[in-house]
């Protein structure tokens, strides 16, 4: 399949050649923070489908891995967390793309006073087998890069960003995902696969990858539409329907019961008693709402009491809870 790679290579070398404003047309606003100015350019090629910059992610001077640098946006905006010589390495395998963010950089040097490209340690790299030493990332990302690569290779490169980071480290991923089953016909046309659209895996999938690879929790942080594959347009019979998902997983030690994977459930106990415990680590305050991974989620419902509720999925969790 190594032709799908050349492809996919060939089509970001045309981007960073003729910035395609409409490439990836992410849903996501741009983060708007206090002193940071985004060239133009960088703007039009913001190839991702969301964002991975999370400021509770980037505390303490993080080391940040970004994977496949676009125009460099994002590398922007996480030296804007960590403003050190090399604090972020970029990796991309597209040389094109890697000049065309050099580039941006000397503009994003004029509009920030705080901003030193020295701050990005752009690298030319493979995600399938990135140039960083073992356990040396706190913060690793990729946007839209992921779900262009086939079972095999998806698994590979989540290995490598599960091995560059440091226990407790986190993995933020954006990608599209699919709930209807994508025709053999799109899934092997490779142009729509370097488009990011028909190599999305639907998200329970895409989550039992992470966790497969040894990610001990994962968090939805957002789940949103993203594009529409018609019979008019498309080599299909339905219509197929793509959203995009924001997830952060995190390098911790694996439960013995399984993954912890946050869904935007909670639960409330609204029974007599001042709280509610499991006994076992879970304690539910009455009429307080707490966070809970859908493995929590599922245990207390087998517990099939009338006084706990449990919400359905919001598709976005921001922290606390139960875990």
């Amino acid at each position: 399949m190594e032709t799908y790679l050349e492809t996919t290579r060939n089509v970001y070398k045309e981007a960073a050649e003729n910035p395609q404003k409409g490439l990836c047309c992410t849903t996501t606003p741009v983060w708007q923070l206090p002193g940071l100015k985004i060239p133009k350019k960088m703007l039009d090629m913001n190839y991702g489908c969301g964002s991975t910059v999370n400021p509770r992610d980037l505390v303490n001077d993080p080391s940040i891995l970004y994977v496949g640098v676009g125009g460099g946006m994002e590398l922007l905006q996480f030296a804007y967390f960590s403003r050190r010589k090399g604090g972020v390495v970029g990796i991309d395998v597209v040389d094109e793309m890697l000049q065309a963010s050099r580039e941006n950089f000397v503009e994003a040097e004029k509009q920030n006073s705080w901003f030193k490209s020295e701050f990005v340690d752009l690298r030319k790299g493979d995600a399938l087998n990135l140039p960083v030493p073992d356990n040396s990332i706190d913060v690793a990302a990729q946007n839209c890069l992921f779900n262009i690569f086939t079972h095999e290779d998806l698994k590979l490169a989540l290995s490598e960003m599960y091995r560059v980071l440091k226990p407790y480290g986190r993995l933020v991923l954006s990608d599209p995902t699919c709930e209807t089953q994508m025709p053999e016909s799109l899934k092997k046309d490779e142009r729509l696969r370097a488009l990011c659209l028909s190599g999305a895996l639907p998200l329970k999938e895409y989550i039992k990858m992470i966790t497969d690879v040894g990610f001990g929790t994962v968090e939805i942080r957002a789940k949103r539409p993203y594009r529409l594959l018609d019979p008019a347009h498309y080599n299909t019979e339905e219509l197929i329907y793509i959203e995009s998902v924001e997830v952060c997983a995190i390098k911790d030690p694996m439960p013995k019961d399984g993954p912890c994977v946050f869904t935007g459930k909670t639960a409330i106990y609204y029974g007599n008693e001042e709280y509610f415990d499991d006994k076992k680590g879970h304690t539910l305050l009455q009429n307080q709402p707490l966070a809970v991974c859908d493995k929590t989620a599922g245990a207390l419902k087998n517990l099939d009491r009338a006084d706990i509720f449990i919400s359905e999925s919001t598709w976005f969790y921001d922290g606390g809870g139960c875990c």
